[in-house]
């Protein structure tokens, strides 16, 4: 069995919907966040990095989130190419860009004062100016390989519309981004929007009907997204 240790609406969320659209069964446990339990030293003893999610699997527990996403393409052979398969080295690109480079810029947005103390304001307009830039090109590739946009969703997918989310209602300054200006990311996620993975994510996190294409605060069942 699988244990995805989560928080609400935190980037867990992304492998919960990978593992809903595989359905394999999982548990979850909750990190309280308030509590600062993804600090502690159990959790540590899991990710030593202190970060959300980790996921426990028969190898052991497996973290950073493209690093989980991977271990489920290539464990389970579906959500992405496979080795060997046609493509597979645009989506590790595309993939680790979207972890790597666009989640990274969106955390700096997020906690502008662990990053710029005192220089908030200059961060703010240089990251969100790079982020601009991070999803026109997610948007020029939407829908134009099988991977990414296309009749069924990969984990690229289940990971961009996540940033997608939390660009459009956690970010401070959140006037920087508009769905509406990356016209071919809002269909993709209009259409995850009708799949049973997010309804049922949706559900167990308290996150309302249009969790990507109209975002509210989530108002999870249980612990807390910050």
């Amino acid at each position: 069995m699988l244990t995805l240790h989560y928080a609400p609406d935190n980037a867990s969320l992304i492998v919960r919907l990978a593992l809903l659209e595989l359905g394999v069964p999982f548990a979850t446990t909750l990190v309280d966040r308030r509590a600062r339990q993804h600090k502690s030293a159990a959790y540590r003893a899991l990710n030593p990095a202190g970060l959300i999610p980790v996921l426990e699997t028969p190898e052991g527990p497996v973290s950073e989130t493209a690093a989980v996403l991977l271990w489920l393409v290539d464990r389970y052979g579906a959500l992405g190419p496979h080795v060997g398969e046609a493509g597979r080295g645009a989506f590790l690109k595309w993939l680790f860009f979207t972890s790597n480079t666009l989640h990274a810029d969106l955390r700096m947005v997020f906690y502008p004062g662990q990053y710029a103390p005192g220089a908030e304001a200059a961060l703010h307009a240089g990251i969100t100016a790079r982020l601009q830039q991070h999803y026109a090109l997610l948007d020029a590739l939407c829908g134009t390989v099988p991977w990414f946009g296309g009749a069924e969703p990969s984990v690229l997918d289940l990971y961009a519309a996540a940033t997608l989310r939390w660009a459009t209602l956690y970010a401070p300054g959140g006037a920087w981004f508009s769905l509406a200006d990356c016209p071919n990311l809002r269909a993709m996620v209009a259409r995850l929007e009708t799949r049973a993975s997010v309804a049922t994510a949706s559900s167990a996190e308290g996150l309302g009907p249009h969790p990507f294409t109209d975002p509210q605060p989530c108002r999870p069942p249980e612990g807390s997204a910050t």
